[in-house]
């Protein structure tokens, strides 16, 4: 599909699309230029920053032989159309979440979180020192994509509700915003799951659309002013422990750039991975005390709620591992590399946090 008939069909104007090949040089300049699609409102500068993080240290990085044009979601495609965009050939490049695309195929679930799973650093650990990227690359080289991680929130929260639920009963019949396999969880559970993008959740919450949302944590949700539409705010985060978002490119572009500037996009990627998450843990506990002094209440899911989601999460693995090899697959990797980490944390961070918390 071609770039101008992609945006035909998302119903997006096409200005000056019909110039576009999807990679051009400068033979004088000797200079790349890509036009990036993302899932993000500019507004949200922490997250969009994944997108324009990998953009400026790319630039940089290739002494200005690369330069790319960061959209946010809706200037050319809608937030849950980068893949497509990407995929399609219609765009070069992409910033979103990977669970956006759980239904495309459910494994692309595990490349942002999946329910009870890792943690930033341990997904982090699976895709770079594991087996994480090479399923990455098995899952997406059919569409023609390369996908890396650019970005992670560290944990996140369960959200905010317009009422206190303490009970699976409480949740039952509740319109909530979660995405991916969280929503799925929710389903299993009784509740009406809705998926909305991110400049759309306040909007939603407030006129009550929705019952309750999730989105991010303090940071991103005091920016959209969640706090102004619902009083409780749960944690802890069981749906996205550590929420990786991630850089897309056209595989055919990638494959002919040279090896040097496909190297900067290694690097350039991994860099916006880091400061992303830097720049959550810098921010977060002080946005959460602004919402908390204008009245926001912290309040922690129940055992019996987490139980039940947890019991929902290994039905739906289950369900999802029928008829689909390589989600089996790489269930069983993921696993058995938590279970490594986690033993491990067990011993050491585990322990020292327990005793410092508690001092």
């Amino acid at each position: 599909m071609k770039r101008r008939d992609f945006l035909k069909k998302a119903g997006v104007a096409t200005v000056g699309a019909g110039l576009s090949p999807l990679m051009f040089a400068n033979a004088q300049a000797a200079t790349y230029q890509f036009d990036m699609v993302t899932s993000w409102p500019t507004a949200l500068d922490a997250i969009y920053g994944g997108a324009t993080n990998t953009a400026k240290y790319l630039n940089e990085m290739t002494g200005g032989d690369v330069e790319i044009n960061v959209y946010p979601a809706g200037a050319q495609v809608g937030a849950f159309e980068v893949y497509d965009a990407v995929s399609s050939g219609a765009f070069a490049m992409g910033h979103a979440a990977p669970y956006y695309f759980y239904n495309k195929n459910p494994v692309h679930a595990f490349f942002t979180a999946v329910p009870f799973g890792m943690d930033a650093g341990q997904f982090d650990a699976w895709m770079n020192a594991g087996d994480g990227q090479a399923f990455s690359d098995e899952l997406t080289t059919p569409d023609d994509v390369i996908m890396l991680p650019a970005g992670n929130t560290g944990p996140q929260t369960s959200g905010w509700f317009k009422r206190e639920v303490n009970t699976v009963a409480d949740l039952q019949g509740l319109t909530i915003r979660t995405p991916g396999f969280g929503g799925q969880v929710y389903s299993k559970v009784g509740a009406n799951v809705q998926n909305v993008p991110g400049g759309e959740v306040f909007i939603s919450l407030d006129t009550g659309v929705l019952d309750a949302a999730d989105w991010v944590g303090p940071y991103d949700d005091e920016i959209l002013g969640l706090y102004n539409a619902a009083t409780y705010y749960y944690m802890p985060s069981w749906a996205e422990p550590g929420a990786s978002l991630a850089v897309y490119m056209n595989r055919s572009v990638y494959n002919d750039l040279p090896s040097d500037i496909r190297e900067a996009f290694h690097a350039a990627s991994a860099r916006a991975n880091q400061q992303m998450l830097a720049d959550y843990y810098a921010k977060n506990n002080a946005a959460l005390a602004r919402m908390v002094a204008n009245g926001v209440q912290v309040r922690t899911m129940s055992d019996e709620i987490l139980n039940a989601l947890y019991d929902a999460t290994l039905e739906i693995h289950a369900e999802n591992s029928q008829g689909n090899d390589l989600y089996q697959r790489v269930l069983e990797n993921y696993n058995a590399f938590m279970e490594g980490a986690r033993e491990w944390n067990r011993l050491s961070g585990y322990s020292y946090a327990n005793y410092v918390y508690n001092k």
